[in-house]
């Protein structure tokens, strides 16, 4: 397809004496002609980067070209950026790109754009015929990769042959490592756009791991997923890149209409061991979604106490958050935030300090508060068994407050245990 399209380009290129670009609908360079000198600091950047800065993509889409069926001049008041001819790129009635050539002082001829437009349908054909294949490989990719995270074994078993088969990663030692992406109004799918947001992180990844690393794409309904395989796992750093491309990109297709939800599970060393990743990832996911201190963005190995929580079935969780010294403490505190004061404290890790900084108090108030809390729980503060009981049933009681709130009475059990 490449070779295919940069002939294209070339021979308009050629024949007009210009330089010529061909973009995908989000504006990401496909194919560029050389320069015959009139180029300008955008199409320089779009070659060098094979993409534009996101602000002025919204800018150019703004124009409404996705809609145009014909050829027009894009004029955009930005620094660097000469006026264009934008030939909409289409076959089967799909916009599949947009053609570009650069025209300042408007002496294009209809000819010359007659010829653009024939350039614009060959490429149609050319990426329409690749995007079929493209399709159809993905959709096949993709159902193993459902399959590899399929509660049968069996099914995981043959999914993992498949990838195998498809060669769908190196062969080499690889570290794979699942991010899970979850759109927090499930009413309201948001699937293309997330699949789009995943591809762009897709291309963020590649630039880490070049042809050593690959990964693959899974989406439905409100749920996406993305599979990184390398020959080490991300760094911090790298992941972070990664992350804010994916919410800018999803926030960029859909105008901050909606926010994302991610969860990064821990790396594993087999293709057997990715659902591990994978429930990692969505179990992170969720804590996220309960708890506000620890999204938009969690990982697995971040998440503390909660990654033991969250593996809780919804009966149990339920359950144990009935701590008969927390009941009794929340029904005897009032005004007097001792629940919140005792929280702080073993939030603190016993330091009095920090906590009454914290709380904005004396220390004399904390320690006056802390023996009304023992008193009235029955509890040692200065025993560890008695701490990890009450700190624990504050998660918990934290957690069981999140379903509640999140879900219906009947069906909060089924929710807790949609992660699998």
């Amino acid at each position: 397809m490449a070779d295919e399209l940069q002939e294209v380009v070339d021979t308009l290129a050629e024949r007009l004496q210009r330089s010529v670009a061909i973009d995908d609908p989000q504006i990401r360079l496909l194919a560029a002609s050389r320069h015959f000198g009139d180029e300008d600091t955008t199409r320089v950047f779009s070659v060098l980067n094979r993409s534009l800065d996101p602000r002025l993509c919204e800018q150019i889409l703004a124009k409404g070209i996705a809609q145009w069926t014909s050829p027009g001049l894009v004029v955009v008041p930005n620094e660097g950026t000469l006026p264009r001819l934008c030939v909409p790129v289409r076959c089967a009635g799909l916009l599949l790109g947009y053609l570009w050539l650069i025209d300042p002082d408007a002496t294009l001829t209809e000819h010359d754009k007659e010829s653009a437009r024939e350039a614009a349908e060959r490429a149609g054909v050319v990426l329409y015929r690749d995007l079929i294949v493209h399709e159809r490989a993905r959709a096949r990719h993709e159902a193993i990769l459902w399959e590899l995270v399929a509660t049968d074994p069996a099914i995981r078993s043959q999914a993992v042959e498949d990838l195998r088969a498809e060669q769908l990663f190196p062969a080499t030692a690889m570290h794979f490592q699942v991010l899970g992406v979850q759109h927090r109004g499930a009413e309201s799918p948001q699937t293309v756009a997330m699949e789009a947001a995943l591809e762009d992180a897709q291309d963020t990844i590649a630039q880490y791991c070049g042809a050593q690393g690959s990964a693959l794409v899974a989406a439905k309904k409100s749920r996406a997923w993305l599979v990184i395989a390398q020959p080490r796992p991300l760094s911090r750093r790298e992941t972070e890149t990664v992350c804010d491309r994916l919410t800018a990109r999803f926030d960029q297709l859909t105008h901050h209409d909606g926010q994302l939800v991610l969860g990064i599970g821990g790396p594993v060393s087999r293709i057997e061991d990715i659902i591990e990743s994978y429930r990692q990832a969505f179990l992170a996911v969720r804590a996220a979604q309960l708890v506000p201190s620890v999204g938009p963005i969690a990982r697995w190995d971040e998440l503390g106490p909660y990654a033991l929580l969250m593996k809780m079935p919804a009966e149990d969780l339920l359950s144990a958050a009935q701590v008969p010294a927390l009941a009794t403490l929340e029904r005897e505190d009032g005004q007097r935030g001792l629940v919140a004061t005792l929280e702080a404290f073993l939030d603190n890790a016993g330091d009095v300090a920090r906590t009454a900084g914290e709380l904005k108090v004396h220390r004399a108030t904390l320690y006056h508060r802390l023996k009304r809390i023992e008193a009235i729980t029955e509890c040692d503060l200065n025993r560890g068994e008695d701490r990890l009981t009450l700190h624990l049933g504050l998660k918990l009681r934290t957690l069981a407050a999140a379903y509640r709130d999140q879900t219906a009475p009947e069906t909060s059990s089924a929710a807790l245990r949609s992660v699998s």
